[in-house]
């Protein structure tokens, strides 16, 4: 069948974050399948942009037809990005004839944050007569009133919840990355039997051979001698934000120097440099920094590991669940893993591939710790492969693709897979 997906922010390997639709896209492609996505010119997650030639430009990437649109750049979160979603909302509306070309979809997957998107989302569908998705990967407007204090009377957040109470009320089907939310989205007008949850996801091959060629990109010094000092390696790979709740982490390391475990973060942030000093300033022996590493030598990195770390600060929001892509390459890495998050779902517990406590404690994250090195080394090991099955089972792209269709096909009926050789023809670089 001819699926489109609509996310202002998606990227591709050539361009950056964000890689959820790509990778679902290139698993439908493979199952003969014909994908575009649709995205906005300019996003901030990007690494890079794509060329433009007028309002809308077109390239091919692993058999993906991409369509970019052409919006604003921005900085920061003020006006400018606003311009830039309603610009893109926009031009969903003038181009729709142009987007759906070459053959109308049989599917439009319309992809938050922002749920504008539904406007334009839904005029392309009904042209088409094609059953509609809407992804929610953040609660917006929710998250900007909860956690970033904007007034649920703001002009903005008026506009935002309408057209996410719109975009439940005329979706056929309603996808969330977020488990428990499916009984906010019924105060918000979604039907019964309308929520499917299918969370982030991992390319499982890509992973494996992740590494091969990195040896020189991790810091093997500094572990080596860790290792030489027989000392239990307790990571955290990632950002250095507050959101990460590292404090917690080193304050925990600094009840555990008694002991023969070292704490190494790895990683770049707002509040690396505080880190230091906040380590430094408490004379701690035990806790370790290192630059960030290249994406495909984490798996290295992870491995060179006993325990890893993964914390976020307590926030009512996460009571709908949270999808964190770091704690899939944690669990990938097949080592324990110290969970400091209070949230509606609990990837560790659920798999049993370590240690939950409560965030911001550390005591509880230092008892963790001390808890799992007391454990033998084969016990360790089963904890790892528990987490390694977890995520093959469940959150593999493979996996996600087809459980993308299975709701789709539950919904209509069942359209044969169009064959993948197909090329697209390109749409004229100048509109």
């Amino acid at each position: 069948m001819n699926i489109l997906i609509i996310n202002h922010y998606a990227g591709s390997p050539k361009h950056g974050m964000e890689y959820r639709h790509y990778y679902l896209a290139r698993e439908w492609v493979r199952l003969g399948h014909k994908v575009t996505i649709v995205a906005a010119s300019y996003s901030h997650l990007r690494s890079s942009g794509p060329e433009m030639s007028g309002h809308m430009t077109g390239e091919e990437i692993d058999g993906v037809r991409y369509l970019w649109l052409k919006t604003p750049r921005y900085r920061g979160n003020g006006l400018g990005r606003v311009r830039n979603m309603a610009t893109f909302g926009l031009m969903l509306v003038m181009l729709k004839s142009k987007v759906t070309g070459p053959g109308k979809p049989d599917l439009v997957i319309a992809s938050s944050p922002h749920p504008f998107i539904i406007y334009g989302a839904r005029k392309i569908a009904g042209a088409a007569g094609a059953k509609l998705m809407f992804e929610v990967r953040d609660l917006w407007p929710l998250t900007l009133t909860e956690l970033g204090g904007i007034s649920p009377r703001h002009p903005f957040i008026i506009t935002m919840q309408k057209a996410e109470d719109i975009a439940y009320r005329v979706s056929d089907c309603v996808v969330s990355l977020l488990p428990k939310a499916g009984p906010y989205m019924q105060e918000h007008d979604l039907g019964n039997n309308k929520f499917v949850y299918i969370p982030n996801g991992i390319c499982l091959s890509e992973w494996k051979r992740a590494g091969r060629d990195d040896g020189d990109a991790v810091d093997g010094g500094a572990l080596s001698e860790l290792r030489q000092a027989n000392k239990f390696i307790v990571g955290y790979a990632g950002a250095h934000g507050l959101a990460n709740e590292l404090y917690t982490l080193i304050d925990a390391a600094a009840l555990v120097q008694d002991h023969p475990v070292a704490f190494v973060l790895v990683g770049q942030g707002p509040e690396k440099e505080k880190l230091k000093q906040k380590v430094s300033q408490a004379g701690l022996k035990n806790v370790s920094f290192l630059d960030s590493v290249p994406r495909s030598a984490v798996p290295q990195l992870l491995a060179s590991m006993d325990i890893l770390y993964i914390g976020l600060k307590k926030e009512p929001l996460f009571r709908f669940g949270v999808s964190p892509n770091k704690l899939m390459d944690y669990m990938m890495a097949g080592k324990p893993v110290i969970h400091a998050i209070d949230a509606g779902n609990d990837m560790v517990f659920e798999s049993g591939c370590g240690v939950s406590v409560p965030p911001e404690d550390p005591r509880a994250v230092a008892n963790a710790a001390i808890k799992l090195i007391n454990m033998t080394a084969d016990e360790r090991k089963v904890m790892g492969l528990k987490g390694q099955q977890y995520v093959a089972a469940h959150h593999d792209y493979g996996v996600l693709a087809k459980r993308y269709l299975e709701a789709f096909e539950v919904r209509h009926d069942v359209i044969p897979a169009k064959r993948a050789t197909q090329s697209f023809r390109q749409p004229s670089a100048q509109l």
